[in-house]
This record gives C-alpha cells, structure tokens and sequence, in this order.
C-alpha cells in the first residue's frame, strides 16, 4: 500500500461474497479496503440480543405500531419484529419506488445479511449451469458445474456445512460435516415418501451452514440447538462474515475495514479502460473521499452493486459502467415460495425431540427430472420440518387456572410443513433503473423495481402446492391443508440477476470470470452475477464465485492484466 488513500484492491460491502472476496485477497498478499455503508456490528460484544428469551422483550417480541410506521416494507413479511429490529436497513433514510411491487429486505451492516440468512447451503447441479442454453432462455451460462466443483468443495470447507451424502444427481455432494439429524418423524415421512414414490422424491437432511464440528482452532464452536442463529452466534457455529471471513482476513494484516462508507461510483479511466478506484460518501459526516486501487470487487448485493455501475463512468455510458449490452439492471430472479401444505402426523404422541434443532429437511426437485416433464420448465424444492405444537394451541380455546397450565405442561400434537421454493426465470422485462425523482438521505438517486412473476412461474405453483398435499397424505398425514400465502418477488430474500455473467459483451454485463466487460479490473461476485436462479438457495454458490474470481484476479495481477 503506497498510502492510505491507495490499496491493492478494494472490496465493497461485507456480506456473504464480499467476506469472501476480503479474506481470499488479503491471504493472497492484497492490501485490501474492505468497505460498509452502515455500521459495524463486532462479533459476540454486538449481539446484544442473543442470549434473550420472549419475555425479555418489551413487546414479547412483536413488531409494534411504531415499528411498523418505521418499516413499511419489512411488516409486509416475518422480517420485522423485536429481537431483530435495528438489524435491517432503515427505509426512511433508504428509499425505494415500485412500478411493480418488489419487496426489498436489506442489511445494512458489517456481515449484512451473513448474520440474518436462513443458512441453507446447497450446490447447483450441472444441469443448472446448461439449462438457459439447451431451453433457448436468456443466454448461457460461460461456466460449467466442473469449474465451480472445487469452488465448492474449498468454500463448504471453510464454512462449515453439515449434511448427508445422499448420491443424488439433482442435489451434488459436498465437503461436508455430519448433518443434523432427522427427527423421527421426519426420518418416517422420507421412508413411506421413498416407497410410495419409488425413489423418485428424497426428503432428505438439510445442508447448512450450523457445524456440528467446532474449529477450535478458528475460535468457532459446534451447533448448540438454541435456534436462535438470526440475532447473532456467540458460539461462531454458524456461517457469518463475523465468525468465518472477516477474522480469517484480518489475521493476514492487509485488510482494513471503512464502515460508514457508502459508495457513490467506481472511477473509470476511458483511455485505459480500467477503473481507478471508488468515490465514497461518510455516511456520518456526508463527507467525501476517493480511494485508488488495483483491483475492485463490488460486493454491495444484488441490486447496489448494479446500482453503483449505473451511476459510474456515465460520461461513457449513458446507462453507466457495464452497460454497453444493455442489459444491466435487467433479468431480476427470485425464488417464488410461500405455498405449499401442512399436515397433522399421528402416532408418535410418546415421541418428542431434543433442544431446539435450527433446521429440518429438505426435498431436493423432481419435476422436469429424468422421465417427468411438465408444462412449464425448471422445478422447485421443499424445505421445513416436523415439531410438535407449542403454548400457543390453547390460546384459542382462552382457558385459564390450573387446567390451562396442565394442558400447556404437555406437548402438542406432530405436525409438518411443505414450503416450496421454485425457479424464476430470468427475463429482460424485469429490472431495476435509477429513479431520478426520488432520492435518499444522502442526495443519491433510489431505484425502483419493476418486477413480476411470469407464466411459467404461475404454472409451477399449482404443482408446489398440489404435490405438498398429496405427498403429506401419501405419507399418512391427516388434516392435510394446501396453502398459498401468496408471493411477490423479493420476499424469497434470494434476488439475483441484473449484471448477469456470459460469453458475449452483447448480451451480458460479466464474463466468465466476473470481470465487467467494459472494465476488467471491476469484479462482481455478488447475486448480480448470476445468469439464471436454480431452485436451491443461491448462498453458497456466490461463496463459491468469489473464491474463484479472486482467485483468478490475483494471478493475472501477477502477470500484469490488470
């Protein structure tokens, strides 16, 4: 580092990729910047609420009125609430608009959404990298499931990903720990689904990011069953920047952490078509700053780093950096879910379960594998779990006194859910732009969201609500009940698209290796990327991107393409 202005790269946002991309350049010699637009949140000392309990809470833990008025957006969803409010970024001084409805669940903070994520770590099948090619969708993937295979297995490493090896085509194995088991009705439900079937469906044990295996040596421990993991672990069992990424970088002595830093561009140099470095905006003093480097990787999620391209080198491209395909800000993906089917399971009222375990199952897709076809494309998976009913079973019935507190002294019934959670198609019509009317606390343009689900996606619903219901009946449920909460993109938390990787600097923002076409020192890494959706949760596979791209950018930093 030539001064304090100038490092060797320069990463933005310290969430799942951006952790990454911090620790793989700084163990690979980069002095590295690594910047956050909102707060530092220390491991252990700022999790202020990971030791309480319900009663603890003022308001039990229910989002208030005021709350509420605060959040418009996050009350439409399970986001808002006690134990984690102040956790999510604040909407008034970071607005949005909607041309269509876009529910945008963000996490303004050191390890953003690495300390709010539902953990489930799963790999994309070679199938998922050939889909847009062999169906004519969108554009092909530059990349092949063999690329990003040893990606996966140095990240879940790393990680800490409990789970089964199940030897299953449409789900590949990993470098995993043992997985938290199955509960007993769980373990019932997948054999009499494996039989009425005939292995066609594999209810299966979740992949996660909750060891079972401590790392004494990293300062992490194994899963300790308080499924509390949202407000933060103090045991370090679950992956976050916090307990995972971030120690691990700053342990080299090359990383330097800005938080409070928001940035407002990538700095481009039009005759040698490299970016320079990044302007920031204190976000405490509005101050500004310009830092230089190397080497950038925008890792701010999904639609801010697309949001930083678009207002970059737009004396350039009108449509800012990355733009010249016409394709930045376009092709949002979700995962449509909130419809599936519940189900009461009998027999096993002297069976009971122990601690509170953080996961379940999973259900890895069926349709549109092997011999099934459908009338749409793509699939879907499941996920939940079996428990048995709490406390709050008896509130209907409003008893009071000692017959009240008899019955609360017992376990409830079993009962088990279905949620499904299935592919959106990527699709130029849904994208994000820059509103030029509205803007945020700082001055900075907001973006609005035009977005919407598609045919195919409404056909798969029926299909992910219609199978829940016969597969908790084939496995001998009673009461089964099919539901669709309804769903508008966002809420799945799992957004992706809008500076999508290809072979072609026509039709896509990055190429193989996560380089912006226009500005090869510039990598995104982020959810941005990413060509299509899958059905899995995306997480892991951005881990997996980013280790290989900065991977590759030091190496051809070496040899002086950069």
């Amino acid at each position: 580092m030539a001064d304090e202005m100038h490092y060797d790269a320069i990463v933005v946002g310290s969430g799942i990729s951006g952790g990454w991309a911090a620790k793989e350049l700084t163990e690979k010699g980069l002095k590295v910047l690594l910047l956050e637009r909102g707060r530092n949140i220390e491991h252990i000392t700022d999790y202020t609420n990971a030791q309480k309990e319900a009663w603890d809470y003022p308001h039990r833990g229910e989002a208030t009125r005021e709350m509420v008025e605060k959040h418009p957006t996050l009350s439409r969803d399970y986001p808002l609430n006690e134990p984690t409010n102040g956790m999510w970024a604040d909407e008034q001084k970071n607005p949005y608009t909607e041309e269509k409805r876009f529910d945008w669940f963000r996490g303004y903070h050191v390890g953003g959404r690495s300390l709010l994520w539902g953990r489930h770590s799963y790999r994309w099948n070679p199938k998922d990298f050939e889909a847009n090619a062999e169906e004519g969708i969108a554009v092909d993937w530059p990349i092949r499931y063999d690329d990003l295979a040893p990606w996966y297995d140095y990240v879940e490493g790393h990680a800490g990903i409990s789970g089964n090896r199940d030897g299953l085509d449409v789900l590949p194995d990993g470098n995993f720990q043992p997985p938290i088991p199955l509960n007993i009705v769980e373990k019932t439900v997948s054999e009499r689904l494996a039989s009425e079937f005939e292995g066609t469906r594999h209810l299966i044990n979740a992949r996660m990011s909750n060891m079972t295996e401590a790392k004494p040596d990293e300062g992490r421990s194994a899963c300790q069953y308080r499924d509390k993991c949202w407000l933060g672990c103090p045991y370090g069992a679950y992956f976050s920047t916090q307990s995972s990424t971030l120690p691990a970088a700053m342990a080299t002595g090359n990383l330097t952490l800005r938080p409070h830093s928001i940035v407002r561009q990538v700095m481009y140099d039009r005759d040698n078509k490299r970016a320079t470095g990044v302007e920031v905006i204190d976000a405490e003093t509005n101050q500004t700053y310009e830092y230089t480097a190397d080497v950038i990787f925008l890792n701010a999620s999904t639609f801010n780093s697309t949001w930083i391209l678009m207002n970059s080198a737009t004396d350039v491209w009108e449509g800012g950096l990355g733009s010249s395909s016409g394709e930045l800000g376009h092709n949002v993906m979700d995962h449509h879910f909130r419809t599936g089917a519940t189900a009461t399971i009998e027999g096993f009222e002297d069976k009971y379960y122990f601690g509170r375990r953080p996961t379940g199952y999973y259900m890895p897709r069926y349709r549109n594998w092997g011999a099934d076809t459908r009338d749409y494309v793509r699939g879907f998976g499941y996920q939940g779990s079996a428990s048995r009913d709490g406390w709050d079973r008896s509130v209907a019935e409003l008893g009071t006194g000692e017959g009240l507190k008899e019955a609360l002294s017992k376990p409830g019934q079993w009962s088990m859910m279905m949620l499904a959670f299935g592919e959106m198609l990527p699709a130029h019509e849904n994208h994000i732009a820059l509103d030029p009317h509205v803007t945020d606390a700082w001055g900075l343009p907001v973006l609005k969201f035009s977005v919407e689900i598609g045919e195919n996606e409404e056909m798969m619903r029926k299909d992910m609500r219609a199978d829940a219901v016969e597969m908790l009946s084939a496995a001998g449920g009673s009461d089964v009940q099919g539901f669709d909460w309804g769903y508008a993109p966002g809420m799945g938390i799992h957004e992706m698209g809008t500076a999508r990787m290809g072979r072609d600097p026509e039709t896509s923002v990055l190429n193989a290796h996560n380089q912006v076409w226009d500005a090869p020192n510039v990598f995104v890494t982020d959810g941005a990327c990413m060509t299509s959706s899958s059905c899995v949760n995306p997480s892991l596979t951005y881990m997996a991107l980013t280790a290989r791209a900065a991977d590759y950018a030091v190496s051809e930093l070496k040899k002086g393409n950069l």
